[in-house]
């Protein structure tokens, strides 16, 4: 019998109800996935008892010992991983991971130049209801509205009215590549500080199934539970250490040469107090599982399941953003299915399958009701699924975005729905 159903009852029957969620419906929001069993022991392990304040071998706190093997531990892997020179593995989540880079490049009104929310760019890429947008003067470019796609020339444009500080690339809901070489034309020729948002294709770059940021980016952020399937939390790294020229001062330590020990003092104490050993533990043995050769398997799984998904839609009239896909992500527009996206999310969350309703470029719509629905294949594809449960899952798609009113065509559906989840457990334990 689990302790839990003694110790808190209530709370057993919400982490039961949960786990039932998870069983039985079908995952589709780009941004969210299973951990394995040995990621989730780790981020409930004894190290969430530590307080770790610091680096280690220099904290400031005693008994760190073993603390300090699991943060090296995770810091060798994540430079393996990913070719990279540097990395931090202490920030809390992908947007503090992104506040550090500004405090590291950036001064307070400094303009930055980012991709638009609107458009498939992040909170944190200069919204104004966000730290991005309020402490910094940012501006944004946007995806070309025949193609969906980033336009270059519009962007070195921009670049050149603006004349951003720090340019940044990457978004939430783009679902292309990243083209890093570009954009590092464009920052050479405006003189800006070029970083990478990777949170959602650092697992495919991890397999070498994205281009990676390593060679043309100054600093690259990204969080850890995406495509990457590590738990949640944030990263910094930069594919080669370089020099302090701008002169930034660090608190406390004066004018430093280099800017990973900006980048350090930025996470800690910049933006964050004692670092989550225990998340650090879960991220290192997540990073030690992408280091494995079948993690590549996996990575090619979630871009061919994603393709196939919009081949699919594509077949049945569905307006994709740039036509189709590169990645783990499918933006749909679905204005000419006279359906919203919060309309679209609720009917089919009754039926079983959870996605988040998204703006799309140019949207007439409101950010709480928007016109489109993003969805993406890192979850399904970590339970098994691959092409032939992708087309039925279009199948289900359309039905319920077509039904969207008829709660016994829903019931129905999320019954069939029940049905495959059971061929593919999440947890077979």
């Amino acid at each position: 019998m689990n302790p839990l159903l003694n110790q808190d009852p209530k709370l057993y029957n919400i982490l039961e109800s949960e786990i039932d969620r998870e069983e039985t419906t079908l995952e589709l929001i780009a941004s969210e996935n299973f951990t394995s069993e040995l990621v989730m022991k780790l981020a409930g392990s004894v190290m969430t008892n530590k307080y770790a304040e610091g680096y280690p071998g220099k904290r400031y706190y005693g008994g760190c010992e073993f603390v300090d093997q699991a943060e090296n531990l995770a810091r060798d892997r994540l430079k393996k991983l990913f070719g990279a020179q540097y990395t931090n593995v202490q920030p809390h989540s992908g947007s503090q991971a992104n506040m550090a880079a500004f405090l590291t490049f950036l001064n307070p009104a400094d303009t930055i130049l980012g991709l638009d929310l609107a458009h498939g760019g992040h909170l944190t890429h200069g919204s104004p209801v966000n730290f991005s947008g309020q402490i910094y003067n940012a501006a944004s470019y946007q995806v070309n509205k025949d193609t969906g796609r980033v336009d270059f020339n519009e962007v070195l444009k921009i670049a050149k009215e603006t004349k951003p500080k720090l340019i940044i690339c990457g978004g939430s809901a783009y679902p292309r590549h990243i083209e890093f070489e570009k954009y590092r034309e464009i920052a050479d020729t405006v003189n800006a500080f070029l970083m990478a948002d990777i949170a959602h294709p650092s697992g495919l770059i991890a397999a070498g199934c994205h281009p990676s940021p390593m060679a043309f980016c100054d600093v690259i952020t990204s969080t850890t539970h995406k495509t990457l399937r590590g738990p949640r939390g944030g990263i910094i790294m930069m594919g080669k250490d370089f020099e302090n020229t701008w002169g930034k001062v660090a608190p406390k330590s004066g004018r430093v040469k280099m800017v990973s020990e900006l980048l350090d003092t930025a996470v800690m104490p910049g933006v964050q107090g004692g670092p989550l050993m225990h998340i650090i533990a879960a991220k290192a043995a997540a990073f030690g599982e992408a280091l494995e050769p079948d993690f590549i398997d996996y990575a090619e799984s979630i871009i061919i399941n994603a393709k196939s998904i919009a081949e699919e839609l594509k077949t049945l009239d569905y307006n994709l953003i740039s036509g189709g896909t590169d990645t783990h992500v499918i933006l749909i527009d679905l204005t000419n299915k006279n359906i919203t996206g919060k309309t679209a999310e609720l009917a089919l969350g009754k039926a079983g399958i959870t996605v988040n309703k998204n703006m799309v470029p140019f949207d007439t719509k409101s950010p709480f009701v928007t016109s489109g629905i993003r969805i993406g294949t890192p979850a399904i594809t970590t339970r098994g699924m691959g092409v032939p449960e992708m087309k039925i899952i279009v199948k289900w798609i359309d039905e319920v975005i077509d039904n969207f009113e008829d709660d016994k065509i829903l019931s129905r559906i999320k019954s069939e729905i029940n049905n495959l989840c059971i061929e593919f457990p999440v947890y077979r334990h």
